[in-house]
């Protein structure tokens, strides 16, 4: 099920600064983000609506994309299409490119994602598999649909939403950190393949963030980054780099472990991992 919000757009009104121009120019006219409702995707969201792009809003939360898409509409004047979607169904992602094929979409966010915390055996099952179908299944299927199109179109733009946690094994978030390690190295590959085919490719890997991660994940954070950090560092580098750290914090936690060897950096992140867990 989706709602199209369409308005039209002043982009006479809108001053836009370099990096918004080049992102339209880019990868306009349309963007696909998931896990659009909340944290770091909507913060995407209203950062590429003020470059003037139209946005398919795409989350489990139909009530609360309906009046983002308002909001976005009446504030910057871009259409809007709402995809009410559980991407951990085996037809969520089918559901989504069959919605979008319509659109002249030139970039996908894949935002959408969660974690769990605490000792692995003591997780249930059922969780961990509908969290890899979310973090890694449905992202794996939206990057190669969306990687068809842009290669045979000859440009487009796809951000993997990696974590710090997925540069080595992390006790107590132990398959978590798989599955950003998985979203790590598919991008940084996609990043080699695509370029030539006019596709930029680019892993966010932030550091912990306010985005309701937290919460879901059961998880005590001290201080963390604010969503828009991680969206605006990531947009402002997409199409330069294969690898964004967002924020001032991301950097310091992954520079102070990359000088020790892999085994002390998981023990070092299990025992903050196992502090911070409920």
């Amino acid at each position: 099920m989706y709602i199209h919000i369409k308005e039209q757009k002043c982009m006479d009104s809108i001053s836009m600064n370099d990096w918004q121009k080049r992102l339209y120019s880019r990868y306009g006219s349309w963007a696909v983000v998931t896990g659009a409702s909340s944290g770091i995707g909507k913060e995407m969201v209203l950062r590429l609506a003020e470059a003037g792009l139209n946005l398919v809003l795409v989350a489990r939360s139909q009530d609360v994309l309906e009046q983002l898409a308002i909001d976005l509409s009446k504030r910057y004047g871009v259409d809007t299409r709402v995809v009410r979607l559980d991407l951990a169904a085996e037809t969520g992602v089918d559901t989504l490119t069959t919605i979008t094929q319509d659109l002249d979409v030139g970039l996908l966010v894949t935002a959408a994602g969660f974690g769990t915390s605490g000792s692995f055996l003591d997780s249930q099952l059922d969780q961990e598999m509908e969290m890899l179908n979310v973090n890694c299944r449905a992202l794996l299927a939206l990057s190669w649909y969306f990687g068809q199109r842009f290669a045979n179109q000859g440009r487009g733009g796809m951000v993997l939403i990696s974590s710090i946690l997925g540069f080595q094994g992390t006790p107590f978030a132990a398959h978590y950190a798989a599955t950003k390690a998985y979203v790590q190295t598919l991008a940084e590959a996609l990043n080699v393949e695509l370029a030539p085919k006019g596709v930029d490719v680019i892993a966010s890997a932030p550091g912990p963030t306010n985005s309701g991660f937290a919460e879901r994940a059961g998880m005590k954070m001290g201080q963390m980054l604010h969503p828009r950090e991680v969206a605006q560092g990531t947009l402002d580098v997409l199409g330069r780099k294969s690898l964004v750290l967002p924020g001032l914090l991301t950097k310091l936690l992954t520079y102070l472990l990359v000088p020790l060897p892999r085994w002390a950096r998981v023990r070092i992140m299990g025992s903050v991992m196992k502090s911070m867990t409920h």
